[in-house]
């Protein structure tokens, strides 16, 4: 897996460059401020509660972010899969829902046309990239997103069945609550 830190090591002994300062346009990850941005629009995942669940009169339902939490979490202790790249599959159940921060849980029950909502979720993502401050770690977060959204991988493919049966075992966990 690609590190974003620097690994250029002294072999020789001999190499006397330091590392070059750090700048707030570093496009390698995002400045301490855009961060925080970004950190404080992705609250609302935390805060906005899973659509299906408040209208099925659920009693405190799960927010977007515990759903996330434990998509990350089934991704991590799945069995290796030959030919599937674990680690992608966690950083995606982190972003797949990551949009909702500004457009909420839209459920077809909402009764918004699929195009739609993926438009309005793609201007969000974008939105999100911009207040991160753009650069690698932006691109990687749209890449994985986009990645989900289309179903273009094996690792997506995944994720979708997880998302799935992380819904079951919620429903599960509610009708025995």
């Amino acid at each position: 897996m690609a590190s974003s830190s620097s690994s250029s090591s002294v072999t020789n002994g001999n190499n006397n460059n330091p590392p070059p300062p750090s700048s707030s346009n570093d496009v390698a990850s995002p400045s301490a401020s855009s961060a925080i941005d970004f950190l404080t629009l992705c609250h609302r995942l935390k805060t906005t509660k899973r659509a299906g669940w408040v209208r099925r009169d659920v009693q405190n339902p799960e927010s977007i972010a515990d759903h996330m939490y434990r998509m990350g979490l089934m991704a991590l202790i799945a069995s290796d899969i030959p030919g599937i790249d674990r680690d992608k599959c966690v950083k995606m159940a982190i972003v797949h829902d990551i949009a909702e921060a500004i457009v909420g849980d839209i459920t077809p029950a909402d009764g918004v046309p699929k195009a739609e909502k993926s438009r309005r979720e793609r201007e969000a993502i974008d939105h999100m990239c911009k207040v991160l401050g753009g650069g690698s770690r932006a691109k990687e977060m749209e890449e994985l997103w986009m990645e989900y959204e289309e179903n273009s991988s094996s690792e997506a493919k995944i994720l979708k069945d997880f998302d799935k049966v992380e819904m079951i075992l919620q429903a599960l966990e509610y009708e025995n609550g």
